[in-house]
């Protein structure tokens, strides 16, 4: 059991040395709260996997204690993982209309949406789950409907901020709430759990206002088509761009599947205000005149089947960048996307079009969704926390964090950095590190979820590097004789009409080492593959300097 009925207990299963895959959980007793259920996008050294989630086996183990699914806001690495969740434990969900609004999307796409309990929550809501009391307030950032959760325990008061920034004139008018921050800090906070992303960035986070007003001007300078690629969750920075749109007098095309789904979802609950007859289809935007349109499209992470990507290769179907087209990247690249963004900034250089990209800072077509320094000491200055654990960002993030937090008055040994997994109890006023609970990565890869190993990725990894070579043996079934001579196919190895003298090579080798089997184990096929594949994977080292996946079959007549 993982505590006892005094002791509060909080830990990460997503979200902690990571950008990605939130989700946190608070228990006291028998009853456990869960925050966040993200996912998070491979990088290119899990090839083939399209996503990764938490591993949920300590909350399988203890399903009959979870209350509630509590959701800070509706970006893919607070909300990715939830389908998976659900189809593990049907626990009830609690989020923002927004919020909801997009969670709905995935759980229809999943067949999930008849059988889950949605419950709509705002930042006056209160609720009681069992032995905890939750309440909210409302914060800034890159979504509309975003809030951090309170929760009174029998120990004392837990703060979870979601994800932040103190955006003094934020589009659509999400301020954050700062008299109701003080006044729980003024009540005191016994731990506060705060985002980590930007703790190295020096200084208070611009205006998303800010954006507007370049995305304005580079739609008044602009000759022909626009395309301008942005989070499909960036519902502020969609309705700034459709708001030059109208200014400019364009019209606006939607590509990419989740553009599309998202802005019917904003639009439908009032998060978007788009004028009727403004959205045109995409098999419409070539036809049109050039100086008529802006092209609002997905991928502007460098996401290999994005339209961005399919736009800068020249394979989008309906659409055409041309040369003189300007083409806008409103994002800056996540740490590891960088190579995939340069190489779309080139291909649509190469086509010819006027790019404008780079970090937000330079280009002034982007900025954060997450508090700078300035913006993070002001979190902990108004909660005063006893206790503080950085969360959402990677160690270097969190060790700065950490000096934050120790510059405003937070005591270092009150400080914990943790890893995903470890628990920090609570008991009688005093926390402790001593214990963990499994946490990890689960791959998901098509249809499998968890399926996907390290077996299974090493074996990817070596195809990928060193291809492979299939050796196929037509052998009699009665005395184990070669019956022809044998087959070798190779995929990605060696291209096989250069290599000639390498194939007779290889084939007399194999020759040999079926001539030379002793008779008893003739008909042990194991074995006699196992000697053609050590065999012949030192002869292709020693000739190539290559490993290949080498798989010998046996055809036996």
């Amino acid at each position: 059991m993982l505590n006892s009925t005094k002791t509060l207990s909080v830990f990460a299963l997503g979200g902690i040395n990571e950008i990605g895959k939130n989700m946190y959980v608070i228990q006291y007793g028998d009853d456990l709260l869960m925050i966040d259920c993200g996912s998070k996008f491979p990088d290119e050294s899990l090839l083939g996997v399209d996503l990764i989630i938490q591993d949920i086996s300590y909350l399988q183990e203890n399903k009959e204690k979870i209350r509630a699914l509590l959701v800070t806001h509706g970006h893919e690495d607070h909300i990715g993982g939830i389908p998976y969740l659900l189809k593990q434990l049907n626990v009830p969900v609690y989020a923002t209309r927004l919020t909801l609004g997009l969670i709905e999307l995935k759980l229809r796409e999943h067949g999930l949406l008849r059988d889950t309990e949605l419950n709509l929550v705002d930042s006056d809501s209160n609720f009681e789950f069992g032995t905890i009391s939750v309440s909210f307030f409302k914060t800034s950032h890159s979504i509309p409907d975003c809030l951090g959760i309170v929760f009174q325990t029998p120990e004392g008061t837990v703060v979870h901020t979601g994800d932040f920034k103190f955006d003094l004139t934020p589009v659509g008018g999400d301020y954050a709430d700062l008299h109701k921050m003080a006044k729980i800090g003024e009540k005191g906070v016994l731990l506060l759990l705060s985002e980590s992303t930007n703790a190295e960035r020096p200084g208070f986070s611009q205006s998303e206002r800010i954006v507007g007003e370049h995305i304005e001007d580079a739609f008044r300078r602009a000759d022909q088509k626009i395309f301008i690629s942005t989070f499909a969750s960036n519902v502020h920075r969609i309705q700034q761009i459709i708001d030059a749109a109208i200014k400019t007098n364009r019209k606006i095309g939607l590509l990419g599947r989740s553009m599309v789904n998202v802005v019917s979802v904003a639009e439908e609950l009032g998060y978007l205000t788009i004028p009727e007859g403004m959205i045109v289809e995409a098999n419409e935007i070539n036809g049109m005149d050039p100086e008529r349109v802006v092209v609002i499209c997905t991928g502007s992470q460098g996401e290999p089947m994005a339209a961005l990507s399919r736009l800068s290769t020249g394979t989008y179907r309906q659409v055409s960048v041309l040369p003189g087209d300007t083409v806008i990247l409103s994002s800056s690249p996540i740490p590891g996307n960088e190579k995939s963004v340069s190489r779309i900034v080139d291909n649509l250089f190469l086509l010819g079009a006027k790019v404008i990209y780079g970090s937000g800072s330079t280009s002034g077509m982007h900025v954060s969704g997450h508090g700078f320094q300035e913006e993070l000491k002001l979190m902990l200055t108004l909660m005063k926390p006893k206790y503080f654990i950085p969360i959402h960002g990677e160690y270097r993030m969190l060790q700065q964090h950490r000096a934050l937090a120790e510059s405003v008055g937070v005591e270092r040994e009150n400080i914990f950095i943790i890893n995903n997994g470890d628990v920090v109890d609570i008991e009688q006023s005093v926390a402790r590190q001593t214990r963990t609970v499994q946490a990890g990565h689960i791959f998901v890869d098509g249809l499998g979820v968890g399926e996907v190993g390290k077996m299974i990725l090493r074996d990817r990894k070596l195809l990928s590097e060193e291809g492979m070579l299939l050796i196929i043996l037509t052998m009699s079934k009665t005395d184990g004789k070669l019956l022809t001579s044998p087959d070798t196919i190779s995929r990605g190895f060696v291209y096989e009409r250069g290599a000639e003298d390498l194939y007779k090579e290889l084939n007399d080798l194999i020759v040999t080492i079926v001539q030379n089997f002793d008779r008893p184990n003739r008909n042990r096929r194991s074995d006699l593959k196992h000697n053609i594949r050590k065999s012949t994977e030192k002869m292709l080292f020693a000739r190539t300097k290559k490993r290949p996946m080498i798989l010998p079959f046996i055809i036996e007549i």
